[in-house]
């Protein structure tokens, strides 16, 4: 096989197995809706089939095993995580390869995959994201960024889903609002958008000028002065006054994915309930809407279960099921 530098070329100049790697990343890109998978199945894939000099159909498990288990570019041993990262890369491409007939085997089968424990949670505590919000300035961009934070903080969803969200993905049901997703993996749904950061969104837009009701479907919940054709604020521009934030309120620096930690951590210090999480930030949270006694007994047969990611009491339709 040759170097996986071929990738970068156009379409038609590629040959033999780096068109099937081309056509695995693009499944990939369909099916997760995640480009930085995307990105980071890439690099490990030319690193891999760089190194190893050798087409799929030679390839060993005991050199998928040396390349796992390798030292990186740092020149350190890799942790757990990121030999389980590696292996199942690697073996979700000869995955592909075999449901397109192009491979008959998948060496990463014979590998044990090493055994990781689950971290605690390393979100912001209810103290910190008070801080956070505090710092805030009540400026539209200021306005607009708290509201991004609650938001991403209230729904736990991830950073890409949350900015990718437009006035067409919100909808009211009496006094509830409700937004359409669409997760990693393709997977679509839809849920309550708690009271707090609909307030929020809906503080901001005044401040820019806008209401929720009369504004184009296809508009950004998020407006910028830069954004054109509807478009909000990029993720990559919010990433640098978000760190501006954290430093201003005394915290560690870190990305925008420590809010859906955070998320996580504050529904676990509630007990799992998204209405305490606000209490706990000091985020005014109206009653709870009144429900059938069939629903509140689903609702106490399913306290005894895993408790659900999203901290959401909503039962969603998918595709004419219910999701509970």
């Amino acid at each position: 096989m040759t170097q996986a530098t071929t990738l970068a070329f156009p379409e038609e100049h590629l040959i033999g197995w780096e068109r099937a790697m081309i056509a695995f990343l693009v499944e990939k890109e369909r099916r997760s809706g995640s480009l930085r998978t995307v990105e980071g199945y890439s690099r490990m894939l030319q690193d891999f089939f760089g190194r190893v000099g050798k087409a799929p159909d030679r390839v060993t498990a005991q050199e998928i095993f040396v390349w796992a288990h390798g030292k990186g570019v740092s020149g350190k041993d890799p942790s757990p995580v990121t030999i389980g990262a590696r292996v199942a890369c690697v073996s979700s491409f000869y995955r592909f390869l075999i449901r397109m007939d192009i491979a008959q085997r998948n060496p990463c089968d014979k590998l044990e995959r090493p055994r990781t424990c689950t971290p605690p949670a390393r979100g912001l505590s209810a103290e910190e994201v008070r801080r956070l919000l505090s710092v805030i300035p009540d400026t539209p961009q200021g306005l607009r960024d708290r509201a991004i934070i609650l938001t991403l903080v209230l729904t736990g969803r991830r950073r890409t889903e949350v900015f990718r969200m437009t006035i067409g993905d919100l909808s009211f049901e009496d006094a509830t609002c409700f937004y359409d997703y669409r997760g990693k993996g393709g997977k679509s749904g839809r849920r309550e958008l708690p009271r707090p950061a609909v307030e929020a969104i809906r503080a901001a837009l005044s401040a820019w000028g806008r209401d929720l009701g009369h504004m184009s479907p296809h508009e950004s919940l998020w407006p910028s002065p830069a954004a054109t054709n509807g478009e909000g604020l990029r993720s990559a521009t919010f990433y640098g006054r978000f760190r501006r934030y954290l430093q201003m309120a005394d915290l560690p620096p870190s990305g925008l994915h420590v809010l859906r930690h955070s998320a996580a951590k504050l529904r676990r210090d509630a007990g799992e309930s998204i209405e305490e999480a606000g209490f706990l930030i000091t985020v005014r949270w109206p009653s709870p809407a009144p429900t059938c006694a069939a629903s509140k007994a689903k609702k106490t047969r399913a306290g005894a279960r895993w408790p659900k990611p999203s901290g959401s009491r909503v039962r969603e339709p998918v595709r004419g099921r219910v999701r509970r």
